[in-house]
């Protein structure tokens, strides 16, 4: 049964790490695109804010993020509907773009508020258990790979190239001798 499972929980982990990892890198983008437009004031503004709110209500201001998506979320149903294929996926890309570079602009400001609620802070150590956990799962398959694709570089692709020849010809060799 472990074995079986093994295939989807690996998948399950490379979407996972997916999420992470777009997470970790869309929140310096986001913080880019603030610094650009000049939304540093609103950004204080809002800062301050939410000092003054409760955790729970910062949790209701973290959650915002998800209303923002909503209408990009029904276009991307209707284009799905419609078999509109290629709009519907880039819905979608943008959905998920917009979700977590805004949810990720929220959390950075609200981080310490909602921490301290015990059952947020309990979840947000497991989400990062979860992902060190995937990450551990991943990592031998992702070395793997690496070395794999490393055969391939300009520098050791004759090497890799050279073995792969030598190979052939002993297996075309030994097929030869084995024929009368």
């Amino acid at each position: 049964m472990r074995r079986l499972l093994r295939p989807v929980l690996i998948f399950l982990a490379i979407i996972f790490l997916i999420e992470a990892w777009l997470w970790e890198h869309l929140e310096p983008v986001v913080a880019r695109i603030v610094r650009l437009i000049l939304l540093a004031r609103i950004k204080a503004a809002f800062a301050h804010w939410t000092d003054e709110l409760s955790p729970a209500a910062t949790l209701l201001l973290f959650l915002l993020p998800q209303a923002v998506i909503i209408p990009i979320k029904l276009a991307e149903f209707w284009f799905f509907f419609h078999e509109q294929w290629l709009y519907g996926f880039i819905a979608l890309v943008l959905s998920k773009l917009v979700f977590l570079g805004t949810a990720a602009f929220v959390f950075d400001l609200t981080r310490d508020k909602l921490l301290q609620l015990d059952w947020f802070r309990g979840l947000y150590n497991y989400v990062i258990w979860l992902r060190d956990a995937a990450r551990a799962l991943l990592d031998p398959i992702r070395q793997r790979i690496l070395r794999k694709v490393r055969m391939f570089m300009p520098r050791t692709s004759r090497r890799t190239l050279r073995l792969m020849m030598r190979i052939r010809r002993r297996m075309q060799m030994q097929k030869a001798a084995a024929q009368p």
